[in-house]
């Protein structure tokens, strides 16, 4: 626990936490490390398998299948989650799972099926993006620095 959230605790919540983390079983690491190379590799795999389809048997370049080889991973894995299919594998997983963009996929599914009843406006599209906002605004933001310093480090624009 870190010392900020220790120091608001009294003497018997700090002497409770205390004893927790004695009696608390250590975390499988190696286990959970193993299980989301499994996992992540296993979606990536997967990915690769439909990059190579595109290519091959739908006349795409290695460039141009990239694009549709996303969409179908996302639709994949929006079907899974809303078959609660993607949960379960997430739960053996773990961080596996969540790390490709499938896993983004998965977390705004999730966000828009458990808030359906709320209405489409406020339930499902204002709980998903409460979500996606800070994950765009952090790809935007990035690209534009990235951008600015591309343009900074090929000279400013001028040849």
């Amino acid at each position: 626990m870190a010392n900020n959230k220790k120091k608001n605790l009294t003497p018997t919540q700090q002497e409770y936490q205390e004893l927790a983390l004695k009696v608390q079983p250590p975390r499988p690491i190696l286990k959970n490390c193993i299980r989301a190379f499994i996992a992540g590799g296993s979606i990536c795999l997967i990915g690769q398998a439909v990059q190579e389809m595109f290519v091959h048997w739908a006349g795409f370049t290695e460039k141009t299948a990239a694009d549709p080889t996303v969409a179908v991973m996302i639709l994949i894995s929006v079907i899974l989650t809303s078959l609660g299919v993607y949960d379960k594998i997430a739960q053996w997983a773990g961080a596996g799972s969540a790390v490709p963009v499938t896993g983004f996929a998965n977390s705004m599914a999730s966000a828009a099926i458990e808030h359906r009843s709320e209405g489409i406006v406020l339930g499902v599209g204002g709980q998903m993006f409460k979500l996606a906002g800070p994950v765009i605004v952090f790809g935007t933001v990035a690209a534009f620095v990235v951008g600015i310093l591309t343009w900074l480090f090929q000279g400013g624009g001028g040849s």
